[in-house]
Parts: structure tokens; sequence; C-alpha cells
């Protein structure tokens, strides 16, 4: 545990340097025209750094790193490969794989609607921004993902040495005396996530589109049952992104919820698994034993497995889960972990009711974003 811990704050210092590194002295400078988000019905727009305002430009560029293998060290893997928009860029693995073939010890994310999240990994709380969060999947060394530690140099080298992805940064970055540099790079591949918009699933129709058909009545009874004070599953995955952990430009000072849902118990005591222990890694708070976030339930059919270790297989799985009062509860003699969240407190499902909710986390699924070709990878769709 405690090597587990120094390794994290190790890793958390490397980032924060790198960070620093990117920051731009001269302050804000002119951009290129303002981003049109065509945003769904009922979405307020997202929050977004001063310093980094969205442009056509800066989203397209970024659009082709993101899919741009020469990211990885050694060219097998570019930030597509682990996020497929197919997936709701989820990679569909309980345990995602580096560009080293490294296995990592947590279930990827997906990247719809990643532009409200405030808290942007399973359990660290010290990356709030998309710029700073970057630097890890390009720079980390436990895991090891894209496999650039200390070679910096050797990734801004590969790129200037493109001259139609220079003049492309050149475009994005029109104010910049060094445009192909950390800070472009990152603010760039950040511009293109926050592009990545999704809300026009059928439940949207329902809801905003006033489509009454829109949403079965298995769904719309689904819908009635995550609403209810029985389920309680709304109020980890509330609002419009389903996400407790929500920010927009109307929002106050952004929240960052994590929550334990009793998925481990291994002592009595609430202890997770020594390898990941969540938040605690981070804070060292015993409170913070096992707290993760809550994702956004958006695209959620299409993005299991599920957990941050990827070890329920399928809705029906986590349903399962919640309706136990938590994994570790149903294996440990009926008691609750002692820092599992109190809305973690298990209810009953007829096997029609449960068929309801999942039609209804189903109707999530927005088939127009898992093929929307402003998001696709250049090369394929241009």
């Amino acid at each position: 545990m405690a090597r587990r811990q120094a390794q994290a704050w190790k890793a958390l210092a490397t980032v924060a340097l790198l960070a620093a590194g990117c920051a731009d002295p001269s302050g804000p400078t002119e951009e290129p025209a303002p981003y049109d988000w065509k945003l769904p019905a009922g979405f307020p727009k997202p929050r977004v750094p001063e310093d980094n305002p969205m442009s056509e430009a800066k989203v397209q560029l970024g659009r082709r790193l993101f899919y741009d293998k020469r990211l990885s060290l050694n060219g097998t893997q570019s930030c597509g490969s682990c996020h497929e928009q197919a997936r709701a860029f989820t990679d569909g693995r309980v345990h995602s794989v580096g560009s080293t073939g490294e296995a990592h010890r947590r279930n990827g994310q997906g990247l719809a609607n990643v532009a409200y999240a405030t808290s942007l990994t399973w359990a660290n709380s010290a990356l709030t921004t998309l710029e700073a969060q970057s630097l890890v999947p390009l720079f980390g060394r436990e895991p090891v993902e894209l496999g650039f530690a200390d070679q910096q140099e050797v990734l801004l080298e590969r790129l200037r040495a493109d001259p139609d992805l220079t003049a492309r940064f050149a475009e994005a970055f029109p104010n910049e005396a060094t445009p192909v540099s950390l800070a472009t790079l990152t603010r760039a591949l950040s511009a293109f996530e926050r592009s990545l918009i999704s809300g026009t699933s059928a439940y949207d129709r329902y809801l905003y589109g006033k489509e009454v058909d829109a949403l079965s009545p298995a769904a719309k009874r689904g819908l009635q049952l995550f609403l209810s004070e029985r389920l309680e599953c709304d109020h980890c995955h509330s609002g419009f992104n389903f996400q407790d952990a929500t920010v927009h430009e109307a929002t106050a000072e952004p929240v960052l919820p994590y929550h334990n849902t009793g998925l481990y118990n291994e002592d009595g005591q609430g202890a997770y698994p020594a390898g990941d222990t969540g938040l605690f890694e981070i804070t060292f708070r015993p409170e913070d034993m096992g707290r993760f976030r809550a994702p956004s339930l958006r695209n959620v059919a299409v993005t299991g497995p599920y957990m941050h270790d990827g070890s329920l297989e399928t809705l029906s799985d986590v349903l399962d889960h919640y309706a136990a009062g938590g994994r570790a509860r149903a294996v440990n003699g009926g008691q609750p972990s002692p820092l599992q969240s109190a809305f973690v407190r298990g209810f009953e499902l007829t096997p029609e009711e449960k068929a309801d909710v999942i039609a209804f986390l189903e109707s999530l699924t927005d088939t127009a974003f898992l093929t929307d070709p402003r998001f696709a990878d250049p090369a394929t769709v241009p």
C-alpha cells in the first residue's frame, strides 16, 4: 500500500511540473473565430478554460492528433486506440492495455460529454482539467500508456517534422511563437475531447424533443424506477448528463464527489484490494477508502464492462450489485461496508422491473453520436 501511495504522489508531482511547463506566460491571446457547439436541446454551454478557447481549427487539429499513432513512443497506439467511437470512446476491455502491452489496473472510461465532467479519472481529485489530464497518458509511467516518459522533445520533434501538421498547429494557434509545443498539443487534444457532445438518444428525443413515442413503454417504466426513492439511482447519476460531477457555464463552484458503492469489503471494515483503493491513494484519509467517481450513464449500454475495475460484465450484473446493497455485502454475511454510500442500501426488483430499468438505460444510447463523422478518425472519414 505504501509503495502504491508513493507512486501515486510521484505521478502527481510529475504531472504538476509538466502542466506548469505548459503554461503560456504571455496570457490569453487572440484566437480564431469562436466554435459553434451545435448543442442538443436542453444542453447548457460547457465551461471552457480561459487560456484554451474553442475554435474549429483547434478541434480539427485535436481530432487528427487524437487518432495519430505517433503520439505513442513505439507508434502502435493513438488516443483512439483505447477510446473507440462505436463504444462511446471506451475500449470494451476489463482493463485497458497500453502501447507496450502493459495491462492497466482500471477499466477505461468514456469521453462522451467529458466537457461537462469535473472529475476526469476514476479517483484522482488533483486532475481537474483535460489539459492536465492529457499529460498522464502521454508521459505516465505506472501504468505505461503512450510511453513518452522523460522524452517530451522526442514527441515534439516527431510532430514538427510533419509540414502539414505544423501548418495545422499554426492555423489553430496563430499567436504562438512556437506553434508545436506541449501546451498547444494538450490544448488541441482537449478541444477535440470537449467537442464530443452526446445528446440525441431516444431519451433526449422523448424529454427535449417531445417525441412521446421515442421511449418504449418499458423504458418509460424504467425511467420512473430510476428516479424512484426505492432505487436511488439519480442521486449519483443526476441531471442532463446523468452524473453528479457535472459543471457548465451556469453552475457555481464545481464539486468533486466520489462514492464507495460497496463493491469490496476485504476486512469487514471496508478495505478495498491493496492494488486499487480509490481516492484513498491520493488523500490518505480513511473515509476515502474505495471511493470512486460516478461516471455518466449516457451510452452506458455500449460502455461495458462496468465499475472501476471492470468486474461487472453486464448491466444486469450492475443492477444485481446495487439490489444486493453492494456486492461485498452479499459475500460478507449480509453486512454492508461501513464506508459505503448511504444510497447503496439494496432493493428488490421483479424480473419485469429489472428488464424495464435496463430498457431505460439502453434508451440513453445515442446512435448518431456513435457514428458521427465529425468524431471519426480523419484517415477513414475525412
